[in-house]
């Protein structure tokens, strides 16, 4: 049996919580984001994960002891046999197998199966139940191929810098920021990161991720001439481009909506996103050919125009409960 609590997903025969937002004394954490990861006693993780977790949460005071697993080493719970293996959102970013006598379920938390610059390459693994986020679960939410969203990043900043402003991209410190910076420093141009992005970049390097060049944001230092990455939360402007010309960027899928740029108070908008848009959902379902798809973290919608492919699907209701694994 398992259940939500809330959002929060409880496998009772394995005695484990998965992606809860609350603290537990054991949870499975996919991957670093806030939305998915917590401080809890006990997490089940993968290697990489455990230290972007670490750095993320550990300077909070509360002792966390990390459980590891490598992709596709699986371990026991029971009788149950369970593995991660990796779902290409970002660095560390695992999906988990639970085999047992009832057949093999997939979570997949948050996913990405087009290839990336900075996170380990998504698989797909054949199951009899999987359950999904979709949050690009409607038919208009396409990307553009990921090379065509970078060459236009590229010639933004290029153009931003002969202009004598400071293009500055908007882009979560975790995975988003890390794939910009190979972006846009593998095109040769200078690049400063808030000291958030850059202390993750450490990681990432650290994690054997090959990075270009780039400085540490320095307001004393800073000269203009630079590409800027700065969170989204940081929307203050930095004390060095106060009073200078700047444009500004936002990278996300939401960009692809048809007035993002004014959602996001930017000169612009790039979709670059490290989830799945519309057709690598579907290619996800054809893959993993499951019996059941059951879906959350996005459009309950998703599950009609499923149902419509001749798939069982169902999105899960808060405190939901299906009897699985009994």
């Amino acid at each position: 049996m398992f259940s939500l609590a809330g959002k929060s997903l409880y496998v009772a025969a394995l005695d484990l919580w998965i992606d809860s937002t609350s603290a537990r004394r054991r949870c499975y954490v996919s991957h670093g984001h806030a939305d998915h990861a917590r401080v809890h006693d006990l997490v089940i993780t993968s290697p990489n994960n455990a230290r972007v977790c670490a750095l993320r949460f550990g300077r909070r005071g509360e002792a966390t002891v990390y459980e590891t697993h490598a992709f596709n080493e699986p371990w026991e719970i029971g009788a149950y046999r369970l593995s991660l293996f990796a779902a290409g959102h970002v660095l560390g970013s695992s999906q988990l197998l639970i085999e047992g006598e009832a057949g093999r379920f997939v979570y997949t938390g948050d996913f990405n199966l087009e290839p990336s610059y900075t996170a380990e390459a998504a698989e797909v693994k054949r199951c009899d139940l999987v359950l999904m986020e979709c949050t690009y679960g409607r038919p208009q939410y396409v990307f553009p191929p990921r090379a065509e969203v970078a060459g236009a990043m590229v010639g933004w900043a290029r153009r931003a810098l002969e202009d004598g402003a400071v293009p500055i991209f908007y882009a979560y410190s975790l995975g988003k920021a890390q794939e910009a910076l190979a972006i846009l420093g593998r095109a040769g141009l200078p690049l400063a990161a808030h000291g958030a992005i850059a202390e993750m970049a450490c990681l990432y390097e650290r994690a054997g991720v090959a990075l270009p060049a780039y400085e540490r944001y320095d307001a004393d230092a800073f000269d203009g001439a630079r590409v800027l990455l700065w969170p989204p939360s940081g929307r203050a402007l930095p004390k060095a481009v106060r009073g200078r010309p700047i444009r500004t960027a936002a990278l996300t899928g939401w960009a692809i909506a048809r007035g993002a740029r004014h959602s996001f108070r930017t000169d612009t908008a790039f979709p670059l996103s490290d989830h799945a848009d519309f057709p690598s959902l579907l290619r996800y379902v054809e893959l993993a050919q499951p019996h059941k798809v059951l879906l959350n973290h996005g459009w309950r919608d998703f599950t009609l125009r499923l149902r419509k492919l001749g798939i069982d699907a169902e999105y899960l209701e808060n405190d939901a409960q299906l009897a699985l694994f009994s």
